[in-house]
């Protein structure tokens, strides 16, 4: 989405440079992605001609595709955007982009929602992040293999420098990520991450920080939406010289995961973004499987009997066992507590892989379904006692078992209709693998 005119500076500003070639030229240059590298600033005279400087050496001599470098002043009340505009008369590619608004979700949004770009980028001020792995960042997208790419901290070949505190604090937020809102990438706030701009831009659209959460935010959404994230492990030294408050960033964090939570619950994270074809074989006589209609439907039969097989004598060896110190409807209550949460986890990890739902919506319905689960072995139990009050507690089990079926069978078209439901082609066209952009 474009900017109010009122949160963009003068027209000497925001005039874009033309992209600058590319280090070693392309056979076929019109082939070729072009890059906007986004750099959010706010009071950063000390550190911006530094960055600049090396940035724009670096990409001289090694960036393959034809680039530009956008150095986004967002409310600065320190020299930097003089520091800036000096930078963009110097240097070739450089240009000045200034909001009249702090922010650095805003500055994002607003840079990569104007860009002319194939592809959209931005890293931190302080260059934290080693410039090596920049390449390996842009060249899923220009591939079309993935949709965005982030630099990663946290994945396996990632080599860190920071203090111990900055260390719990990134691997207890991403922990809170993964199990709160059911996310897969590792890190989600290194300053460090590309994307396809025709993918991405419906992606800003929806999203609503302005500030330290946007980065999370877009990642969520674009996960939820079944777009494909590229991890890099980077090389990572921590500057000591950071913007960020950490107490205030963290409760702003926690507030955006429930407010994601929510939008992904309610359905409101569903974006339409282009999609990808079905995947298809390379080889020209590749011998395939013949195409079955059934095929997903078989599959989630057989996994969701076994796991519910599973299940139900998981339930009915624990009720047994709670039996001998607690009432009927108590041990029936945790015994069914106990397995409803693991047989959700596996049937989101396994018979329902194809769904983008998280972990958190997955078990709210389920949760939603424990109150008929419960009824229905409940009362079945205390029917049974009341028409037979002699009954060993093995017949009571038997009962119990029983009903847990006639359960099973009913969370099963709900999970698989409700909860677990996949996402519509409609909401998105098909991408075009050929495309680079």
């Amino acid at each position: 989405m474009t900017p109010a005119s009122s949160e963009v500076g003068s027209a000497a500003d925001n005039a874009a440079e033309p992209f600058q070639p590319p280090a070693v030229p392309a056979a076929e240059p019109s082939a070729m992605p072009t890059v906007e590298i986004v750099l959010p600033v706010h009071n950063e005279e000390r550190a911006l001609p530094g960055c600049v400087h090396t940035l724009h050496a670096y990409l001289l001599e090694h960036l393959p595709f034809a680039w530009r470098v956008t150095v986004v002043d967002n409310a600065s009340t320190d020299r930097t955007l003089l520091v800036a505009r000096g930078l963009a008369s110097e240097l070739p590619g450089v240009s000045v982009l200034h909001l009249s608004r702090k922010g650095r979700g805003l500055a994002l949004r607003t840079a990569w929602a104007m860009s002319e770009a194939d592809i959209v980028a931005y890293m931190d001020v302080d260059l934290s992040t080693g410039l090596d792995g920049l390449l390996p960042l842009l060249a899923p997208l220009a591939s079309g293999h993935s949709d965005l790419a982030i630099g990663s901290r946290l994945a396996p070949g990632a080599r860190t420098v920071r203090g111990p505190r900055r260390e719990l604090i990134s691997r207890c937020y991403n922990a809170l990520l993964r199990h709160g809102l059911g996310t897969r990438f590792s890190d989600a706030q290194c300053g460090f991450k590309a994307a396809r701009t025709r993918v991405v831009r419906p992606l800003l659209a929806v999203t609503e920080d302005d500030a330290w959460f946007f980065d999370t935010e877009l990642l969520v959404l674009a996960e939820h939406n079944g777009l494909r994230v590229h991890e890099v492990p980077v090389d990572w030294v921590e500057d000591v010289d950071t913007r960020v408050r950490v107490v205030r960033t963290a409760l702003d964090d926690l507030k955006g995961m429930w407010r994601m939570a929510r939008l992904k619950a309610s359905g409101a994270a569903d974006v339409a973004v282009p999609r990808r074809a079905a995947p298809s074989a390379e080889h020209p006589d590749a011998v395939l499987a013949p195409p079955r209609r059934r095929t997903a439907l078989t599959w989630e039969l057989v996994c969701f009997v076994a796991i519910g097989v599973v299940s139900t004598a998981g339930q009915a060896l624990l009720y047994w066992l709670l039996r001998s110190w607690w009432p009927a409807a108590l041990a029936n209550l945790v015994s069914l507590v106990v397995l409803t949460v693991l047989n959700t986890e596996a049937n989101r990890r396994l018979t329902f892989r194809g769904s983008a739902v998280g972990a958190g919506r997955a078990h709210l319905g389920a949760g939603a379904l424990f109150t008929v689960g419960y009824s229905v072995t409940s009362a079945g139990v205390l029917v049974f006692q009341q028409a037979d009050p002699g009954a060993s507690h093995a017949a009571e089990t038997l009962v119990l078992a029983v009903a847990s079926v006639l359960v099973t069978a009913i969370r099963f078209v709900v999970l698989r209709t409700a909860v677990f439901r996949r996402r519509s082609p409609s909401l998105g066209e098909t991408l075009n693998e050929s495309e680079t952009s």
